[in-house]
């Protein structure tokens, strides 16, 4: 295939895949001007498969600098109402949102870590509606990622100028299964594999897990009515959509208060535009009760501070250390690709629907049921070739079910 091939393979399998586009469905998309062709094939592959409207949202690296670095106190403790009823209005239609990701990882990078925090807190509550409804499969939703001159700059500093954004490129599309026959066909066989491995496990129902590895002694308890999902979503009218393109993962949330011990990153986290490293969490009694890091510190700490959930994990994923892109051996200091390289834990909001009808659920029973409420949700991964994992059965049975960060089963 030709790059020309594969950027429109690419725009198709965000539309007809990622967010699933019904007849007449509004589409929202937001992403940066550095991703302005790429949106504009989108944007016609939208039209072209029966989307009613579509609106694209451009943001700019140093433009959100701009806001970070010189706007009021004041202005940062409130947040644009006209945002809010953008979203709003797009869940009342049961529309789809697409993200198109090209930021740079550094873009916020010594910006303080309070202010960066605030910004969090206040878009969060702001956004309450709008994080319900992604975070019950309401709206169909998907990230995806296209490369810009900074984030390819970031990935690959060993290559020239000219090489590193087409070099970014390639990678992006191996892990999204183009160029390797028909990527619409290739995802569906993709999803249907990873189901394998979730009905597995929703089979086993076990009570915990046990993780070791260098820096790694970790146990977590897992609710009663916990349920393994993949990156194949559904919402209420029944569309299957995949949030994360790429996607390895099978995940589900832990209990709240059920998770002991400590655990150390294997891979950067970017969170706000900077980038923590070299972080390790202990845990007692489910709470985050201790963060060192040799990268981020202060960020680290506003991180887990943002809200009462947000010393609490909201998910654990499972992701074997041979899927494609840990293989490609190339750190993207993104988490959208990241965390598909490695087993990883969410600190912060569970999604709900991981607890048998937790879909129809309020926060309060939710949180009866084991699940953790925050206003963030931020991925950090774990994962490695030397990680071992056991699920422990409600009897107490011991089972293997990563050795050497791979499936054991």
């Amino acid at each position: 295939m030709t790059f020309e091939e594969k950027l429109q393979a690419y725009a198709e399998l965000a539309v007809k895949v990622g967010v699933n586009i019904q007849p007449g469905q509004y589409l929202l998309v937001n992403t940066s001007v550095d991703a302005l062709d790429f949106a504009r094939l989108v944007v016609k592959e939208a039209y072209k498969a029966g989307a009613g409207r579509v609106h694209v949202n451009f943001s700019d690296d140093e433009m959100d600098r701009a806001y970070f670095e010189h706007a009021s106190d004041e202005e940062f403790n409130r947040f644009p109402e006209w945002v809010v009823r953008m979203r709003d209005e797009l869940i009342e239609r049961k529309g789809a949102l697409l993200w198109i990701d090209a930021a740079d990882p550094d873009k916020l990078t010594g910006i303080p870590a309070d202010r960066l925090a605030t910004h969090q807190k206040v878009s969060g509550s702001a956004l309450k509606n709008y994080r319900n409804a992604v975070m019950k499969d309401l709206i169909a939703w998907s990230i995806i990622a296209v490369p810009s001159s900074k984030w390819a700059a970031k990935v690959f500093p060993q290559l020239t100028e000219e090489e590193q954004v087409p070099a970014l490129w390639e990678a992006i599309f191996k892990t999204v299964h183009i160029g390797e026959g028909n990527a619409v066909e290739n995802w569906h066989q993709h999803v249907t594999n990873l189901e394998s491995r979730a009905e597995l496990l929703n089979n086993k129902k076990y009570a915990k897990l046990h993780y070791t590895a260098p820096g790694t002694d970790l146990t977590i308890a897992l609710a009663p009515q916990h349920k393994w999902l993949t990156g194949g979503s559904k919402t209420p009218e029944g569309n299957v959509f995949i949030a994360n393109m790429p996607t390895e993962e099978v995940y589900t949330l832990p209990m709240k208060q059920g998770v002991d011990g400590y655990v150390s990153n294997t891979k950067p986290l970017v969170y706000q535009g900077n980038i923590i490293d070299g972080f390790k969490l202990t845990f007692g009694e489910g709470k985050i009760i201790k963060a060192e890091a040799e990268v981020g510190q202060d960020l680290l700490q506003e991180l887990i501070q943002v809200d009462e959930g947000s010393s609490y994990l909201g998910e654990v994923a499972l992701v074997p250390h041979e899927s494609p892109i840990s293989a490609s051996e190339i750190l993207y200091f993104n988490t959208l690709f990241d965390e598909n390289a490695s087993n990883h834990l969410a600190i912060g909001e569970a999604y709900p629907t991981c607890l048998e009808g937790g879909r129809d659920l309020e926060n309060g029973q939710l949180e009866a049921l084991g699940a953790n409420i925050s206003v963030t949700h931020e991925d950090f991964m774990i994962g490695s070739g030397e990680m071992n994992i056991d699920g422990i059965l409600p009897d107490g049975t011991v089972e293997p079910i990563f050795r050497k960060g791979s499936w054991a089963f």
